[in-house]
């Protein structure tokens, strides 16, 4: 329990610290075009343009949070979790979260458990092997007009 509370409360600030290194190297070098152009007079100022548009998307998320939390705090609840709990009997809406679904309905296809664990297990891995099957350098489709006319 303590490592999980550790974890949960450290790892905010990481992110936090993850933030600041990005926005200082992205000072230090400037971003890409994914044009490949690089010329400075097309280049956007980052402090008076991208600093008041982030901050005014964090403001605005920030208000509507306080509204959902301090007008409706039950808007988004379940209303499952209001009917009291009976320990004898185990209720019959139970299923995983949306996140979970994948792996529930993959254990549940397989009627075997060794086999539900090894298809969960691929379906994962096709996640880590999904980037290395990249073929060649992906452009806009402004560089190849045949797509460009089928689309």
């Amino acid at each position: 329990m303590t490592r999980f509370f550790s974890f949960h409360f450290l790892f905010p600030f990481v992110i936090v610290a993850l933030v600041v290194l990005h926005i200082f190297f992205l000072h230090e070098t400037g971003s890409r075009n994914p044009l490949g152009v690089n010329r400075d007079r097309e280049k956007v100022r980052f402090h008076s343009y991208y600093s008041v548009k982030d901050l005014f998307g964090f403001v605005f998320t920030l208000f509507l949070f306080f509204i959902l939390v301090f007008v409706s705090p039950f808007l988004l609840g379940d209303p499952e979790n209001f009917i009291p709990a009976n320990p004898l009997v185990t209720p019959i809406h139970i299923q995983p979260e949306w996140y979970f679904l994948f792996a529930y309905a993959i254990l549940r296809s397989i009627p075997n458990k060794l086999g539900g664990v090894v298809g969960l297990v691929i379906s994962l891995l096709i996640l880590f092997i999904l980037p290395l099957t990249r073929c060649g350098n992906l452009r806009r489709e402004a560089f190849y007009p045949v797509r460009q006319l089928m689309f």
